[in-house]
């Protein structure tokens, strides 16, 4: 299946075969006649995302370089497999950067502050990536940020919003497009927020959002609407793009996953401060974000809006879609005592 961020009017050569378009900008920073996209945390949700999505593209328009600490990890060799360059890079060890983004055309930069829970590693990680794309002169970087909630005060609110939002003055003398994902819907599986079953045998889904709508995403998307960015080029230089799949509240969430299960789901709003006391890594840092979300849902939304991510890529999942793809599994985790698998 042909990626949805083709060029308008495009047409596959003969045979359906992929190919170079010969179309390319022409750029010293090439590879077999087509521009590098060098791909931090291409192992990760926002990275793999990207390399999949150009590793799709039937024209072939760019080569990837998958930029990972651990070359050697299965997702890493099912990126080789699939045709990118598969290159160690570490955004605490500055001397593996240089390499890494050698003659690269584009960077796509992100940070995970979930993996150590320091906004200041994750501000001195951006500070060196944008130096070593500066040195590297490419000419486009797309940086996944977000708002910095702080309103000048000093004290991390969001941590993992605000480190982020601040980091976002060291890309502004370089080529950048600043990239707002939104929630990631899969995070309802894989960080256990999805309907826990109650002793009375019912199906129950707290959630931190009042009557808020919730910005989500399917994962595997961000990657496919930022492949499209990487094509529009100059035309998104010093834009900032928010990325939205749809906009629910709780209990619109709530009927689509009854629908999908099969039984009825009780969306039930808790307020973000019970929601920051429960027992997992992350708790009290998600709960702020939510509570932010709440108090800003307005800005917050506005800076989201769904059409912008369907216009980049038309095949965009709705929260319906992505659920029913994912139903075998939010089955499972269903049935299951106490909501757990």
């Amino acid at each position: 299946m042909s990626p949805a961020w083709l060029p308008e009017g495009a047409r596959l050569p003969p045979g359906g075969t992929a190919r170079d378009t010969g179309g390319a900008p022409a750029n010293p920073a090439v590879h077999h006649g087509r521009p590098v996209i060098a791909v931090f945390g291409a192992t990760g949700a926002q990275g793999g995302g990207l390399a999949r999505a150009l590793l799709r593209d039937p024209w072939r328009r760019f080569a990837v370089r998958a930029l990972t600490r651990q070359p050697g990890a299965r997702a890493a060799r099912a990126l080789a497999q699939a045709g990118a360059e598969v290159v160690q890079a570490d955004l605490d060890r500055p001397g593996t950067l240089a390499a890494a983004l050698d003659g690269a055309h584009g960077v796509f930069g992100v940070t995970d502050f979930w993996e150590h829970f320091s906004p200041e590693r994750e501000l001195q990680q951006a500070a060196q990536l944008a130096s070593a794309a500066a040195r590297a002169g490419v000419r486009h970087l797309v940086w996944s940020t977000q708002e910095d909630t702080r309103a000048g005060a000093s004290a991390w609110a969001v941590p993992q919003m605000d480190a982020k939002g601040q980091a976002d003055a060291f890309f502004r003398a370089l080529p950048t497009t600043y990239l707002l994902p939104s929630f990631y819907w899969d995070n309802f599986i894989h960080l256990g927020l999805h309907p826990q079953r109650e002793p009375d045998g019912r199906l129950l889904w707290p959630l931190p959002l009042g009557g808020a709508r919730l910005c989500g995403i399917a994962a595997e998307d961000i990657g496919n609407c930022v492949a499209a960015l990487f094509v529009q080029g100059e035309a998104v230089i010093g834009e900032r793009i928010g990325l939205a799949g749809e906009q629910l509240t709780g209990a619109q969430m709530a009927e689509v996953l009854s629908r999908v299960l099969g039984e009825p789901v009780r969306h039930q709003a808790i307020a973000p401060a019970a929601f920051g006391r429960q027992p997992f890594p992350g708790a009290s840092e998600m709960a702020r974000m939510f509570a932010y979300q709440q108090a800003e849902a307005a800005s917050y939304c506005a800076a989201r809006a769904p059409e912008i991510a369907r216009a980049l890529h038309p095949g965009l999942l709705g929260f319906a879609q992505w659920a029913q793809s994912r139903a075998d599994v939010l089955r499972h985790l269903a049935a299951a005592p106490g909501g757990r698998a």
